[in-house]
């Protein structure tokens, strides 16, 4: 299928993992002063990181949280607890640096990159035009490329946006096949006739739109949104690069699915940040055969998780490079 030429050049560029670099890791592994496995997901994860770098010890040179804004139309059809207007807000607060992300990762500035004024109203038709949908990935892999050229190997996506569990839980069972009411939750915090009426709003917009779960493009373009689609952009871009890319919560979590569906390689260059409250995060991880690093019952968003989880990441590299072998120690291991 193709895209557009960036598009189409940035999921060529997406392979497997160095294969070399990775039974490099792994035979470091197994001689370092420690029991085998003792270490448990520190040492799978620095054996993928090696895979995701192409170094047989790989190392983080940087890291970036790429937050990204936008507005959705459905919010009009009352499935959050808060109005759109908070949106625009939220955004001004991230620049005056007083939101959660910028206690975890500060941000150096804000980018105006508009596709539109807000997503269409998904219960009632399409999010976007195909033209728009591209455009946002265009968007997102520009950014990676932008983060990647400035050192950073480590890059996740944040998201701002009032409404925007209601795609992404729409996104989540278009793609996976599950069933809207297991992977719709609260967002923002409805009451239990709010949810109902949530459930029953992304129920519509999957019979109005009829998206064909298989297909990416088709997905973002029917029931996404334009931060979801320049999210799934920056995951694209950074992978393309041979970068880490951690995935946030259940926005970022969708915005993955759909990149994963229009590269399938993507996945083996994920790492899940944390499981969110939101149920359809879960379910949108677990079908790209994903495991989160932490539980710490968030549902912010922004990449506050991701920023949570990138020290965890970093550690498992620096234990790889900075543990000694048995006989750099002249310690005995177990077959001594």
């Amino acid at each position: 299928m193709t895209i557009s030429p960036l598009v189409d050049q940035t999921i060529a560029a997406i392979g497997p993992l160095d294969a070399a670099a990775v039974a490099a890791a792994e035979a470091r592994q197994g001689v370092l002063t420690k029991p085998p496995g003792s270490l448990g997901r520190l040492e799978s994860l620095s054996i993928q990181l090696a895979g995701i770098l192409g170094q047989p010890i790989p190392q983080i040179t940087g890291k970036a949280v790429i937050v990204v804004a936008g507005d959705h139309g459905v919010a009009a059809e009352g499935v959050s607890a808060f109005p759109a207007e908070v949106t625009p807000q939220m955004v001004f607060n991230f620049v005056a640096g007083g939101a959660a992300i910028n206690a975890l990762a500060r941000h150096p500035g804000l980018t105006i990159a508009k596709v539109g004024y807000g997503a269409a109203n998904i219960a009632r038709g399409p999010a976007m035009s195909r033209e728009d949908a591209v455009r946002c990935l265009e968007i997102g892999i520009n950014a990676a490329n932008e983060q990647a050229d400035a050192g950073a190997n480590l890059i996740a996506g944040g998201d701002m946006g009032i409404g925007n569990t209601t795609p992404s839980a729409a996104i989540t069972a278009a793609v996976t096949g599950a069933d809207v009411a297991s992977v719709t939750g609260r967002g923002t915090g409805v009451d239990d006739a709010g949810l109902e009426a949530k459930i029953a709003t992304i129920r519509r917009a999957l019979e109005v739109n009829q998206p064909d779960g298989s297909d990416g493009m088709d997905v973002l373009t029917k029931v996404g949104g334009f931060e979801i689609g320049v999210l799934a952009g920056v995951m694209l871009g950074a992978a393309a690069r041979n970068c880490a890319v951690v995935v946030d919560g259940f926005i970022s979590g969708a915005a993955a699915l759909i990149a994963w569906r229009l590269c399938p390689d993507i996945a083996q260059r994920y790492i899940a940040a944390h499981r969110s409250v939101e149920p359809g995060h879960n379910v949108g991880l677990q079908a790209m055969g994903l495991s989160p690093l932490l539980d710490m019952e968030m549902r912010l968003g922004e990449g506050t998780g991701a920023a949570l989880a990138m020290p965890i990441v970093e550690a498992a590299a620096k234990c790889l490079a900075e543990m000694a072998t048995f006989t750099e120690a002249g310690v005995s291991d177990g077959d001594d």
